[in-house]
């Protein structure tokens, strides 16, 4: 919140101030402590290190004395210009949780000052030597003004939004029992955004139908993701399936729900003639018209009353990423995600493989692409943690052997990435610092 000041106010009008801005106050950190929650483990840390600062051999070589925040800044950036190591978050939240109160809201335009007095270092917004603050006093003439959108992000989020928009990952029993698109209007082969689909979300003829129905109605999704393609994510190392990684088409809204319109029942059967069956022939020949044996009366045939006509659904295309058709399948939105990412390393040792990287015939990830690992939340990853990049390690023959033995070099530390979304087995990490290019294969582990 921005409070408009003023230059006088009495002490009545200035009491009544007070409690607006407390209030504002009160409500702004609840909300923002609601979006942005901080674990237990990182404001012990946190609190420690605000009281006792952080060593000046932890901070990089050439931390500068301030830093003015800008726009595009992110707090991984700020912390690699004062800490040797950027996944240290809770040390620069630390240092500066007695002036900046909420750790995720640094607004571009303040001014951080590195404080070294005592051997120790600390980050504030009050200028080293300065003294306190001058004390400003405040109208009851309050304006506020939300910051929360100009507030700077943990890490680049454009890298990563699509992905929390774009649930990839499912199981083949889902992707295999979802709806999807059985037909275009005039025969379509592809749509695109504004066009009509038609859709189903049950399997079977109309007197035998499984699987429920796309239907509106209280609790029922409106809007649905499409995707195709669904490919099996293998563990590189032991070639288990972990999942599935569908591709996102777009997304689409529902406009009319799939149902059963009841069948017109048939005419009644026309009732033969009794006695003999007279062939008539054409051209009125009747010289060669033609007795036949007599033919009994048969009951009248009932009309059998149709299951009825399967309807499907209709939809509207919203968003398209690609093109869609018929086949591709249609998963219903979830609720929107306000994740909150604390840059950080794992609190036990990590290490697993690189199992994917995203993209359409991309083979290496660089910097801000997204790649697939096989660690999970099965396995105590979280968004957030901060794992270190290996480079692959090469075998070499040693030719001042006269025996020639085989050679495995060391892995070679490549870059990091931070883990952003996680599933059962796999998650998603964006690679944040690179050197060489990381490929499917490639290790990975507590940095």
């Amino acid at each position: 919140m921005r409070l408009n000041t003023h230059p006088t106010a009495s002490p009545s009008r200035l009491a009544i101030a007070s409690a607006c801005a407390l209030m504002l106050a009160a409500v702004c950190g609840s909300a923002q402590a609601q979006n942005y929650p901080v674990t237990s483990g990182q404001r012990a840390t946190a609190t420690q290190v605000a009281q006792t600062g952080v060593p000046l051999s932890e901070l990089a070589p050439n931390a500068p004395d301030s830093h003015t925040v800008k726009r595009g800044d992110t707090l991984w950036a700020i912390s690699k210009i004062f800490l040797k190591s950027p996944w240290r978050w809770p040390e620069l939240w630390g240092m500066n949780m007695e002036e900046i109160k909420n750790p995720h809201r640094i607004y571009p335009g303040q001014v951080l000052y590195l404080d070294k007095t005592g051997g120790r270092a600390r980050l504030t917004t009050i200028k080293p030597g300065e003294g306190e603050p001058p004390t400003v006093r405040v109208s009851p003439r309050v304006r506020s003004e939300s910051l929360s959108d100009s507030a700077i992000p943990p890490v680049n989020m454009h890298a990563i939004e699509a992905f929390l928009a774009e649930p990839l990952i499912v199981d083949e029993a889902t992707f295999a029992k979802a709806a999807r698109i059985v037909a275009t209007p005039e025969n379509r082969v592809l749509l695109s955004l504004g066009d009509r689909a038609y859709a189903r979300g049950q399997y079977g003829n109309a007197d035998k139908l499984t699987q429920e129905a796309l239907t509106l109605g209280a609790g029922k999704s409106l809007r649905y993701r499409v995707f195709r393609n669904a490919v099996p994510l293998k563990d590189p190392g032991t070639g288990e399936v972990l999942a599935y990684e569908a591709q996102y088409v777009g997304k689409v809204e529902l406009v009319r729900p799939e149902t059963i319109q009841p069948a017109e029942a048939p005419p009644a059967a026309a009732k033969k003639p009794e006695g003999k069956d007279i062939y008539q022939p054409q051209f009125e020949n009747t010289s060669h018209n033609v007795a036949r044996a007599p033919v009994a009366a048969k009951p009248e045939d009932k009309p059998v009353a149709a299951a009825g006509d399967i309807v499907p659904a209709t939809f509207d295309v919203v968003k398209a990423k690609e093109e869609m058709r018929v086949g591709d399948r249609l998963l219903p939105e979830p609720e929107r995600e306000f994740p909150n990412y604390v840059p950080r390393a794992p609190g036990k040792p990590t290490s697993g493989q690189i199992v994917s990287v995203y993209g359409n015939a991309v083979r290496y990830a660089a910097q801000n692409q997204v790649v697939s690992i096989n660690r999970g939340r099965e396995h105590g990853v979280e968004p957030g943690h901060v794992l270190a990049l290996i480079r692959d390690a090469n075998t070499v023959v040693d030719k001042t052997d006269e025996s020639r033995p085989q050679l495995r070099l060391p892995g070679e530390p490549n870059g990091l990435m931070m883990v952003f979304k996680t599933f059962d087995k796999v998650s998603y990490a964006l690679v944040l610092d690179i050197v060489d290019g990381v490929k499917v294969g490639d290790r990975f582990n507590s940095p």
